[in-house]
């Protein structure tokens, strides 16, 4: 699955961290394609056991972190896992099947 990661478009260029939970019941090969993120920003990809993400060439990697984790099995038990853990969650998405996945990221 490609993981498509830009700015919205009021921002340039996205200089926050970022965390995002990669869920999959299958392990999957995450491939990560990104557009106008800084480089140097810590960005964190929790990824379901078996997972690995795979970054483009480039710097992007240097200052990004990939972990396994095992996950709650329940989407519902997921996002609260994740409200405990991180405060907030600013965007959930579920999908059956998908090969690309587009996230804009943002204030």
């Amino acid at each position: 699955v490609t993981l498509h990661l830009n700015p919205i478009s009021s921002v340039h260029i996205h200089q926050k961290p970022l965390v995002f939970l990669l869920n999959s019941p299958l392990p999957l090969v995450w491939k990560l394609k990104t557009e106008r993120l800084a480089p140097g920003v810590r960005r964190v990809f929790f990824v379901s056991l078996g997972s690995v993400v795979q970054f483009e060439t480039g710097n992007f990697s240097l200052s990004a972190e990939t972990e396994e984790k095992l996950f709650p099995e329940k989407n519902e038990h997921l996002l609260q896992w994740a409200q405990k853990e991180y405060g907030a969650v600013t965007s959930f998405t579920e999908l059956k099947i998908s090969r690309n996945i587009y996230i804009k990221v943002g204030e």
